[in-house]
């Protein structure tokens, strides 16, 4: 027989294969798929990081294992993090990961051993909880309130904070576009420290941000380094998503022990990639300004365009993502494979994100405004329908 391990067993079905099979039914009777359910950017990349990538792949020399990051990536990202305050030992404080959904994935098996308590984020990004069940650890659910946004650290007893081993934020937040406040980091560091809680923070948005609001780094935190790690990716700021280049900063003890453990997963990133992430990190750029610009506009577009249709939508302040209340508090799984069904537009249900996502659909403005408009117009029209 063959089985899958328990491990494999803990995980849920993934809520996508019958979005899946209904995007390729209709694509195979001749019908459009407008495809919103996944935060994959459409932007370029920045000139002279693809530029940096074709050189030095037609160098043949650059194709053995990379095995850890050159030097001058981690200086990169070190002299990136000035942007927020933040400064970092390029050696001991930097270290580079093949996407930081992988970084994540390995999370748990570096720190958490069976039965070890874990608190993230409900909702939150699947690979939190995933990664912690894999490890064989236990999961507690922090609700984030759906006014402010921000998790509700009141709610959690003084013994779960006493049994808790790790906790996961994400600011910017995916999926509700939440932002952090310097105060509410202040008090996660404190919570940390008195109850010997190691802090993880996903920061992967942390150049989507509108509206003049700001994009806090939790180790720009007083204390933060002695308790926290935080993950950043290219992904998102500089359009490299399919390239897989990330990394981890922070605390060095953590960092060595997730080093450890990669050395035993991994042989490095591509070094034509490593080479055009340093590009992108080290050159001068005029893109954050103009693609923030642009998602900007989409967002008002598209948020415009839906609330002309009578659903009332909530304008996120970063990330690319609307996170939206269902019409009627619909469950979010059969609402968004109806509407794919019908109209071809495809969202994202919210119960992917963990309970508290239910009754709330993702959609992720990475289409041109003339797509999203129209996304928003078929969406309108079946709503009346119904």
């Amino acid at each position: 027989m063959i089985t899958p391990s328990k491990r494999l067993q803990s995980l849920p079905e993934g809520v996508f294969q019958d979005l899946a099979l209904a995007k390729g039914q209709r694509l195979a009777a001749g019908d459009d798929v407008i495809d919103l359910s996944v935060g994959s950017p459409d932007f370029p990349p920045p000139a002279h990081a693809i530029a940096e990538l074709t050189k030095h792949a037609a160098e043949t020399n650059q194709y053995g294992y990379a095995i850890t990051a050159l030097p001058a990536f981690q200086e990169a990202v070190a002299a990136f993090y000035e942007r927020y305050g933040v400064t970092l030992d390029p050696v001991h404080e930097v270290l580079q990961l093949a996407g930081s959904q992988e970084g994540l994935s390995h999370l748990a098996l570096t720190f958490i051993n069976p039965g070890d308590l874990v608190l993230i984020p409900d909702p939150g990004y699947p690979i939190y909880e995933a990664g912690v069940r894999l490890a064989g650890g236990e999961v507690m659910p922090i609700p984030v309130d759906p006014h402010t946004l921000h998790p509700r650290l009141d709610d959690l007893s003084g013994r779960d904070l006493q049994r808790a081993k790790m906790m996961i934020l994400n600011y910017p937040s995916n999926p509700t576009a939440g932002l952090a406040t310097r105060q509410m980091f202040e008090h996660v560091v404190r919570l940390a420290h008195q109850h010997d809680i190691f802090i993880v923070h996903d920061f992967a948005y942390s150049e989507l941000v509108f509206d003049d609001n700001e994009a806090i780094s939790i180790l720009s935190i007083p204390g933060a380094k002695d308790v926290a790690i935080e993950f950043n990716s290219l992904s998102k700021t500089y359009n490299l998503a399919g390239a897989r280049i990330a990394y981890a900063v922070g605390n060095p003890t953590a960092l060595d022990c997730l080093r450890k453990l990669k050395s035993h997963m991994d042989f490095g990133v591509f070094l034509p990639i490593q080479r055009a992430a340093i590009a992108a990190l080290r050159e001068p750029w005029d893109g954050y300004d103009r693609q923030r610009i642009a998602y900007m506009e989409r967002r008002d577009a598209f948020c415009g365009a839906l609330i002309e249709t009578g659903w009332e939508v909530r304008k996120p302040a970063a990330t690319m993502f609307v996170w939206a209340k269902t019409p009627n508090g619909e469950d979010s799984y059969p609402f968004a494979l109806d509407l794919l069904r019908a109209t071809g537009v495809a969202v994202t249900p919210g119960i992917a994100f963990g309970p508290r996502g239910e009754g709330y659909v993702r959609m992720a403005f990475v289409r041109d405004i003339d797509v999203l408009q129209e996304a928003a117009r078929r969406i309108g029209e079946w709503l009346k329908r119904r």
